[in-house]
């Protein structure tokens, strides 16, 4: 089986040292595994997203010599690797399972939401869902004209599990109403669980390394990918990286962002050696090229990646 991994950015910002971290230990992995890379870009949220980022990423990733084997600009067997340019296929699917009873408009206002759970972070924890709307005739709430989201149907109970790389197992049991989960928000936008299930699997991705915030995501992932028939990928879910202070990094802190690192004077190997400290690779930040990196430190060699959290 040939490894095929992707880095998935958002372009709401300027990519920072955090999104460099997990770029370049799939890098790590995937080149010295002889496998490909892909580079989506995932930019489904129109508002926030803007092309000056994405031309922005693809500089960075360049300069520190993180290259990739697929990516924008090209057309390949499941199309383009832009969430954007991509909607088509989202929504036909979101179609299709109303159609088919799979998932059903819910019309729940975002206050009656609140009033069920406080809504969560993306991956911190699940969100909790009554199942109102899920037999409910929706005539009445249509001819006040409220558009609805779309929820995917957990028609029984399920226990989802999954082996992570740098984690003990992982289990979580699916239940009707309370699992039912968004795939397309009011305002039209797909939700990030539905993209990110259906690109993976059409994409053929093989290891998915992320952030440990979206562990608790791949339940309703692996969900997803069986009801479309994928195969399921390895996943590794790495520690995050925080401030002293224990605070995420985000790409509201600017500092960190590669381009003020670059503009700074910082060199691509002061950061490569950074990466590899924290990582557990070497025992002091020394400057380390790329190539010695790829060629002399095996990516078994990264002993912290089992953390919940590295300081920074």
């Amino acid at each position: 089986m040939k490894i095929r991994t992707r880095f998935a950015p958002s372009p709401t910002g300027y990519l920072h040292i955090g999104n460099i971290w997990v770029a370049f230990l799939n890098w790590l992995f995937t080149r010295q595994n002889r496998g490909s890379i892909i580079l989506r870009i995932e930019d489904i949220d129109g508002e926030r997203s803007k092309l000056e980022y994405i031309k922005a990423l693809k500089e960075d990733l360049e300069w520190l010599g993180l290259d990739w084997d697929e990516g924008p600009g090209f057309t390949y067997s499941y199309g383009s690797t832009i969430q954007s340019e991509r909607l088509g296929l989202y929504k036909s699917l979101i179609h299709k399972w109303g159609n088919n009873g799979d998932a059903y408009p819910c019309y729940c206002t975002r206050a009656r939401i609140h009033k069920i759970a406080s809504a969560p972070h993306r991956g911190e924890q699940l969100p909790i869902y009554d199942g109102y709307c899920r037999n409910t005739l929706t005539t009445i709430d249509e001819k006040h004209k409220i558009k609805p989201s779309w929820r995917f149907k957990i028609k029984e109970k399920e226990t989802v599990s999954f082996s992570d790389i740098f984690h003990k197992k992982q289990y979580y049991n699916l239940m009707p109403n309370r699992d039912d989960f968004v795939i397309m928000r009011t305002d039209g936008m797909v939700a990030y669980q539905l993209a990110v299930s259906y690109d993976d699997g059409a994409m053929d991705i093989t290891h998915v390394f992320r952030g440990e915030d979206l562990l608790s995501s791949t339940f309703y992932q692996i969900k997803l990918l069986k009801e479309l028939g994928y195969q399921l990928p390895v996943y590794g879910h790495l520690p995050l990286l925080v401030d002293k202070e224990g605070i995420r990094l985000s790409k509201r802190q600017k500092g960190i962002t590669i381009r003020s690192l670059r503009n700074s004077g910082i060199t691509v190997n002061d950061i490569i050696g950074k990466l590899l400290f924290w990582a557990g690779a070497i025992s002091k930040p020394e400057k380390i090229s790329l190539r010695y990196a790829k060629n002399n430190i095996s990516f078994n060699e990264c002993h912290n990646l089992t953390k919940k959290t590295i300081s920074i």
